[in-house]
């Protein structure tokens, strides 16, 4: 062997000695560093969960959305360094991107309007968390990336790895982060409010001991009509109402504004609201207990629907945009082509019962053919939301009295998109339901 060959093989022995003890030390800051950004990240998912509750909560209301995502962040690190270079950098991303929303949505939604508070300062630190951890995998995947195979193979992989990235990004993180916000954000205080005459401020106890804060206007004609969802946006359809003589009661359902509990965007639970809001009405002297009705918006006219089907207390019930709930709802058509759609609410409706500790409710369509003697007037969209286009289904399953509307508008607009047809066809209905003698 020449000189120049062994000078060579000399070098090429020192460089493969080199190489793992490189990729060792590598991987040691790797770990370090993971485990820093997984530990911020729980620390805020502990102070969220167990410390820094909403009003009228208590720890053992977030046992499930505290404990299962620490088990999860907690295990992550323990294993770390024995895990595949691979999988480990898919951990990192997906568990960072999932620190970030955990611990940004509520400062970034609640900050710019009340400051920062509570539970906020550890958020900012787990969204530091997480962009230390996409930080990580991403250097892990391009440290490990594979360059000693066949070239076009290698460009096969890297397509097949980045569109298994783009699925996993649209249908796992995308529907859990909007089920995590879905959970953890509501709309803030209403200060004013226009409901066409002088209102009362009430305060009532949900079915299951939450405090709920709303207003309340007396009957003029005998009948009371609770508005629902909120006390914002149910305020032009409370002003139709009172116009009328109706009573009207509006609050903000739970989570929301001044009332306590957990937010719920997609309005689960809401049936305690309401039962809470007929058990206080029925309680007062001024309200008659068989002249009671509601008016529910999008997500109030679900909730507003199982109330009737598990309460006889509502005589008379407006469902305006009733839509999907989970994934129970958005399985009453079956087709191929809603098979992506299906998926990602099947991994929403998981990521929902996950973050507000509770089994999704019962199926709408269910639930109508349970609603019994009470009157119902479903009112849908052309141009609704998700879901809205069931309504059909949901009034075939009614027994009794019915009567559906489709309005060529969009979602819950039909009183400002046909306010003269909306004013006749609804205070005609509750006045056949709750006046007639």
């Amino acid at each position: 062997m020449s000189q120049a060959e062994a000078t060579t093989s000399a070098s090429i022995s020192e460089e493969s000695r080199k190489r793992p003890l490189e990729l060792a030390r590598a991987a040691a800051l790797e770990t370090k560093l993971a485990v820093v950004g997984l530990g911020v990240v729980s620390l805020h998912v502990f102070d969220d969960s167990f410390l820094q509750r909403e009003p009228g909560t208590a720890a053992v209301d977030h046992l499930l959305s505290g404990l299962v995502p620490l088990a999860v962040l907690i295990g992550t690190a323990m294993l770390y360094h024995r895990l595949r270079p691979g999988l480990r950098a898919t951990l990192a991303v997906v568990l960072g991107v999932l620190g970030i929303v955990i611990g940004g949505s509520e400062a970034a939604y609640y900050g710019p309007k009340e400051g920062l508070s509570a539970d906020d300062y550890t958020g900012l630190l787990a969204v530091a968390g997480g962009l230390l951890l996409v930080a990580v995998g991403a250097a892990t995947l391009w440290r490990t990336r594979r360059r000693d195979d066949a070239i076009a193979w290698r460009y096969t992989r890297r397509v097949l790895l980045a569109t298994a990235s783009v699925l996993v990004g649209s249908f796992v993180l995308f529907p859990l982060a909007l089920s995590y916000g879905f959970t953890h954000i509501a709309r803030t205080e209403t200060a004013q409010g226009s409901l066409g005459a002088q209102y009362t401020a009430v305060a009532f106890d949900a079915s299951d001991g939450l405090r709920l804060k709303g207003w309340f206007v007396p009957s003029r004609n005998g009948a009371t009509v609770i508005v629902f969802p909120g006390r914002k946006g149910t305020q032009k359809h409370a002003r139709m109402l009172v116009r009328h003589g109706y009573g009207v009661l509006v609050f903000d359902r739970r989570g929301e504004g001044e009332s306590e509990g957990d937010p719920n965007a997609l309005g689960w639970g809401f049936d305690r609201d309401l039962k809470g809001a007929l058990a206080f009405l029925r309680g007062r002297p001024d309200v008659d207990a068989n002249r009671i009705g509601g008016l529910g918006l999008s997500v109030g006219g679900e909730a507003l629907l199982q109330t009737a089907a598990e309460t006889r207390d509502l005589k008379a019930v407006v469902s305006d945009g009733a839509g999907s709930r989970s994934v129970r709802e958005d399985t009453v058509h079956m087709r191929l082509a809603k098979v992506p759609e299906i998926v990602f609410s099947g991994v929403m409706t998981a990521g929902m019962a996950l973050f507000s500790n509770q089994p999704p409710p019962p199926n709408l369509k269910r639930l109508a053919g349970e609603i019994g003697p009470t009157p119902v007037f479903f009112i849908y969209a052309e141009r609704g939301a998700g879901g809205e286009d069931n309504n059909p289904d949901y009034y075939k399953a009614k027994h009794g009295a019915k009567q559906i509307w489709k309005i060529a508008t969009s979602h819950t607009h039909g009183l400002s998109a046909r306010p003269k047809e909306y004013d006749r066809r609804v205070i005609g209905f509750f006045d056949r339901s709750l006046r007639a003698e």
